[in-house]
């Protein structure tokens, strides 16, 4: 090969790849910045905005909402959104300061928007989610990602959001939502035949905090917890002590610790009635990638498969 070819050769392979950069920057560039507020509504938001939207995640794997403190960065990632998707249902309370610091302008979507929640009383808790004062509140039940059923409304809301806001994607969109939803139907369907094998009088679990009540209503299993829907409110001793009496009474042995949840109270509890936990649960929060629940099915593929391992010791 003559040394002009050689040269011809580079100059082509040169500008070959910076052709390909550039088109790699124009995609990435074209792509739908999104916010989601936690980790598991990232992934359902990532599920069905596909290829068309680069997801940021305000409260990661493994992290607590109820206690999240935005950061100057999470100002500068709202900031740069079109489309913000929260929970709603009083989960995240520190959103609108957040959106006034960030000026936020963009699309705000409430992926429960159409749910009609449970409602839960707490006394005394004066960190609740909505409830300012000291008194006896009731207060809406956020968890509602728990129930299938309801992730398949989230998947309404968010499709239509995403088509809203970038109308030549509706079609991937739809797309993307009908698959997601076979998908939820797949494993309710899965969950409820592994139920239907325990008797409704052993279906009684206990976790850390109120976070299963969905769960609980839907696959007509029993949750008990010391602590209320949020994870800042603080238990009485006498609401600890009549929980130790039920279980005791109950002779319950499906206890479990939850993945961002300090075990110290409900080890305590185990501790008192002779009970070994049996792991953890994914509540609020999915696993890092390289864990147990880094998606939303697998988180409750896996919470229903530890359940099931207890519920059916004898």
């Amino acid at each position: 090969m003559t040394r002009f070819k050689k040269a011809l050769l580079m100059a082509l392979m040169i500008a070959s790849s910076t052709t390909i950069k550039s088109a790699l920057a124009a995609t990435a560039a074209t792509k739908i910045p999104v916010v989601a507020s936690f980790s598991i509504l990232s992934d359902i938001v990532s599920n069905i905005g596909g290829d068309r939207v680069v997801v940021s995640t305000l409260v990661g794997p493994d992290q607590d909402a109820h206690v999240f403190a935005p950061t100057p960065k999470d100002v500068r990632t709202l900031a740069q959104a079109k489309v913000v998707v929260v929970n709603g249902l009083g989960f995240e309370g520190w959103i609108a300061r957040l959106s006034d610091a960030a000026n936020y302008k963009g699309a705000l979507v409430i992926a429960s928007d159409g749910i009609h929640p449970r409602q839960r009383e707490e006394s005394g808790d004066t960190h609740s989610h909505d409830s300012p004062d000291n008194h006896s509140a009731t207060h809406p039940d956020p968890h509602a990602w728990q129930d299938p059923t309801n992730v398949m409304v989230y998947t309404r809301n968010i499709v239509a959001a995403l088509s809203k806001v970038d109308p030549a994607g509706a079609a991937v969109y739809k797309k993307n939502g009908d698959d997601y939803t076979r998908s939820l139907v797949e494993l309710d369907s899965w969950a409820q035949a592994q139920f239907a094998k325990i008797p409704d009088a052993r279906r009684n679990v206990i976790t850390s905090h109120d976070a299963f009540g969905y769960f609980g209503a839907h696959f007509k299993v029993r949750f008990l917890a010391p602590q209320g829907v949020s994870t800042e409110s603080e238990p009485s001793a006498k609401d600890v002590a009549m929980l130790i009496r039920q279980i005791r009474q109950e002779n319950s042995k499906a206890i479990f610790f939850e993945n961002m949840s300090n075990p110290k109270l409900l080890q305590q509890i185990s501790n008192e009635v002779g009970v070994t936990p049996g792991g953890k649960l994914y509540a609020d929060a999915l696993s890092q990638a390289n864990g147990d629940a880094p998606t939303y099915i697998r988180m409750m593929r896996f919470n229903v498969s530890q359940i099931m391992g207890r519920l059916q010791q004898k």
